[in-house]
């Protein structure tokens, strides 16, 4: 969705950060009301969807006035800054530039969003999230002689007192990562020659529902006594964004829930022989996303879908995009993990560590947030074993994984000491059918109990 540039050439509007957003939340301001700036220097940290972006200036001035305060949210298109002065007296705005879907194997939601083809799989793409420079998707291309790093890298290069421009970048495109700056504090980078801009990043298919959920009645007001010792948090940034997903999902989607557990015992010595073999840790996340898209790439293909609300269509994929549930300081998050039915164990456990690493400390790219097909929430990493999960709005399954124990198991008349992993699925009843979903965990069940050597190799 295109959006007029400002008549004034001192107003800077907000450009789209990302693929058709309408709106940002501002999280803090990062200049002042008559401070000078250069180009590219940050102004303002915005939230869009559950990404953090920081917005670079696009000329050289003095802040005239900053439009809105932490917590607002602003409008694509709507003044942010207005500038008095600076090298040409003219704002360089964003371009956007539209290009045609690719063909893909499967059908995409028509939710407004553009269909982009799968994010790369990430090559040592340490620190390469959310880059400066690139604002969200490619409305912002970097200069030559200008580095592209994470917000979290470039507080880092300033930390250490490092020109974060004359450092090498390493990963992909050339950024600029955390090990390139630690070497040229530690006297061992080199500088950076000038570099064209690099091509923008496939984004993943964008898979937030079309249709806005409808406005909750008013809360009633709770009465607190003058003096009472409370603290008031902010209802906003990413737990906001969460309780909009949840609150949609909810009115939207019809919940159910089937619960079972699968002797994993078997598994757990394969798991432990992967890991000594290949040196790695891994757990077991990784052997229940490949069971998942077993079954999902099999006979219960209606469970790797999405919901289009607006042209009240099923859209069923062919190909699985994971969305694994991730805790983070800053709220739930959900990478995806893009095509895991290519995906042997250990590519998924290293895809599963690094996606979540990057969740953690806001460096992931905001088309790794988006995209999923099907969702996995490991609940049992803390403590618990079943749980009632609620569907990551518009997919229509997701898998609850509980915490393994120690249980007892019974077959033909023996029992024995097992370990024991819960595992609860909850579907959406408008899609999918009780049997269909009851069936679909069975199976899942069968592959990590009866077949876990299966399980190594990619779903396809």
């Amino acid at each position: 969705m295109a959006h007029a540039k400002s008549t004034d050439p001192n107003v800077f509007i907000l450009p789209d950060l990302g693929e058709g957003l309408e709106e940002a939340e501002l999280i803090a301001w990062k200049v002042e009301e008559g401070q000078t700036v250069a180009e590219h220097d940050i102004l303002a940290e915005m939230e869009t969807d559950k990404a953090l972006v920081e917005v670079p200036s696009p000329r050289a001035g003095t802040i005239a006035t900053l439009h809105g305060g932490a917590g607002d949210i602003i409008k694509v298109g709507a003044p942010l800054v207005t500038y008095t002065g600076g090298a040409n007296g003219q704002i360089q705005q964003p371009s956007r530039t539209e290009e045609p879907p690719p063909q893909e194997e499967r059908k995409t939601i028509r939710s407004g969003k553009k269909a982009a083809e799968p994010a790369p799989e990430p090559e040592e793409r340490e620190d390469a999230g959310t880059v400066v420079g690139k604002v969200g998707g490619d409305q912002f291309n970097a200069l030559p002689g200008k580095a592209l790093a994470t917000p979290a890298v470039r507080r880092l290069a300033r930390d250490k007192g490092i020109d974060i421009d004359t450092v090498r970048g390493t990963g992909i495109g050339g950024r600029v990562t955390k090990k390139d700056v630690e070497n040229a504090s530690a006297g061992g980078g080199s500088a950076a020659p000038a570099r064209p801009a690099p091509a923008a990043m496939p984004a993943m298919p964008a898979a937030t529902p079309a249709a806005p959920s409808p406005a909750p009645a008013p809360a009633q007001k709770v009465n607190i006594p003058a003096g009472a010792d409370v603290h008031r948090v902010p209802f906003r940034g990413v737990r906001r964004k969460i309780a909009q997903r949840l609150r949609q999902s909810v009115d939207t989607a019809v919940h159910f829930t089937v619960m079972d557990e699968a002797d994993v015992s078997e598994l757990d010595k394969l798991r432990k022989q992967l890991a000594a073999a290949s040196g790695e840790k891994v757990s077991f996340l990784p052997f229940v996303c490949s069971a998942v898209t077993r079954a999902l790439t099999g006979q219960f293909g209606a469970l790797n879908a999405t919901v289009d609300e607006e042209a009240e269509e099923i859209v069923q994929h062919r190909s699985v995009h994971m969305g694994i549930a991730a805790d983070t300081e800053n709220g739930l998050m959900v990478p995806v993990v893009p095509d895991c039915d290519r995906l042997g164990v250990l590519e998924i456990s290293r895809h599963v560590g690094h996606l979540a690493a990057s969740a953690r400390d806001r460096s992931i790219p905001r088309e790794r947030l988006s995209g999923s097909t099907f969702t996995i929430s490991n609940v049992g990493s803390y403590a618990g074993r079943f749980a009632t999960p609620v569907i990551n709005a518009p997919e229509v399954g997701i898998l609850a994984v509980g915490r393994t124990r120690e249980g007892m198991v019974t077959k033909n008349g023996w029992f024995r000491v097992g370990k024991m992993m819960p595992l609860s699925l909850a579907c959406d009843h408008r899609v999918v059918d009780g049997a269909t979903a009851a069936l679909c965990l069975a199976e899942i069940v069968r592959l990590l109990q009866d077949a876990p050597e299966t399980l190594l190799s990619p779903a396809r």
